[in-house]
């Protein structure tokens, strides 16, 4: 509303105050919430993932099967397998064994030479790392070494044993070396040196810097190097086993294909690939259960 007023002979244009709102007006209408559904748990998204991921490979496998003509569909190689896990563990003499006894002899040859490099690369990574002159000593060594191929040390294993068996431990103990060392000389490394200067100050010794400080602190990077070593390991005793011949996973894979028995090859390709990913994730379990963030 406005109010037309004549003011000195000019026309004003005032506005009339108006009324407030009934308090019914102002009242906003609420606004319903949409509805948003809880996201789906991380297990069922990977679960889901696994499976999509295994389906693809399937299909895959299949088509290539079928068009390739050469290559064994998922269908055979289940076949095979079955036959071949209802016994895995016949012995019909030295050559001829099942798959599980097989899987077992190159298991205890990574063991053995793990577990030896294990006991000579651990302390040395910690010697590496405490000391800086024999680190400096160490480094043109390990730089020159460590690019080498696993199998390149076999000939030298066989030439000192003088056996297929010890020659294989050999070079698992080679190619397990070096990733103990460099990690464990890592983390020694990553260790603030305040807590040095402690110590120091102290008067502790070394026995106790090294039970007290060094080990805790570096006890995660050298169960990485642990894992690192053991993968190494198990992909290292196939190769060597292939051709170092006797009992083992790879010697099995090498006589199956002998006997153009390509499912076999396929079977031990698979099985090879879950005894690994069983270490990995032993490991990896062991790693985060030392893990400062545990």
């Amino acid at each position: 509303m406005v109010a037309v007023v004549l003011h000195k002979k000019r026309l004003v244009v005032k506005p009339e105050p108006t009324s407030p709102p009934h308090p019914a007006a102002r009242r906003e209408i609420p606004v319903q919430p949409t509805y948003k559904p809880p996201p789906a748990p991380e297990w069922l998204v990977n679960g889901i993932a696994w499976v999509a991921g295994l389906a693809l490979f399937t299909f895959a496998w299949a088509a290539i099967a079928t068009f390739g003509g050469r290559i064994p569909d998922p269908l055979a190689v289940g076949a095979a397998a079955a036959k071949i896990f209802a016994d895995p563990f016949y012995s019909k003499g030295p050559n001829d064994q099942g798959i599980g006894w097989n899987v077992l002899s190159s298991l205890k040859r990574v063991g053995i030479g793990f577990g030896l490099a294990a006991l000579v690369g651990i302390p040395l990574g910690f010697m590496i790392g405490r000391f800086k002159f024999l680190s400096g000593m160490a480094a043109p060594i390990i730089a020159l070494l460590k690019p080498v191929s696993p199998l390149a040390w076999l000939p030298i294993g066989l030439l000192v044993f003088k056996a297929a068996n010890p020659a294989a431990i050999y070079v698992i103990f080679v190619c397990s070396l070096w990733p103990m060392i460099v990690n464990t000389a890592v983390g020694v490394r990553q260790i603030p040196q305040d807590y040095l200067n402690v110590a120091r100050v102290l008067n502790l010794s070394e026995w106790k810097v090294f039970t007290k400080i060094l080990f805790p602190a570096v006890l995660p990077y050298m169960i990485t190097g642990v894992r690192l070593s053991i993968g190494v390991a198990w992909l290292v005793i196939v190769a060597a086993e292939m051709l170092t011949g006797g009992v083992g996973i790879g010697f099995w894979v090498w006589d199956e294909w002998n006997n153009l028995k390509v499912e076999h090859i396929i079977i031990a390709i698979f099985t090879i690939g879950i005894v690994g990913l069983l270490l990995e994730q032993a490991l990896m379990l062991a790693a985060r259960r030392f893990s400062y963030g545990a």
